[in-house]
């Protein structure tokens, strides 16, 4: 016997996941004037500010990437388990869910 409360604690981590990626669009990509930031161009020609967001973009891909993968293994863990109580392997995975979710959200927001 399952447990429907099961599904939608692990559709909610990954609802939060894909929120977070999702939300890197808004005001803060425009430029602003006046910026520091705006300036600075690398000896390379690049705006060093868009070099940055570029690798937080490629680090939350990543990241994002091994959230599935994380949240799959927990949705087939819970799946195979016929017992009420989860076991520690499944309860580091949702630790390690809560940590990537933490760490993307942390770099949304920075932008």
């Amino acid at each position: 016997m399952k447990l429907p409360h099961r599904r939608s604690t692990l559709a909610a981590l990954l609802g939060a996941a894909s929120s977070a990626v999702a939300q890197r669009g808004g005001a803060d990509n425009q430029a602003r004037p006046g910026d520091p930031q705006d300036d600075v161009k690398l000896p390379n020609g690049k705006s060093q500010r868009d070099e940055i967001l570029k690798a937080e973009r490629d680090k939350n891909v990543k990241d994002a990437a091994e959230l599935v993968d994380l949240a799959q293994q927990l949705q087939q863990d819970i799946e195979k388990n016929d017992v009420f109580v989860f076991s520690l392997a499944e309860l580091k995975k949702m630790d390690d869910i809560e940590k990537l979710v933490k760490k993307i959200r942390s770099r949304v927001r920075h932008y």
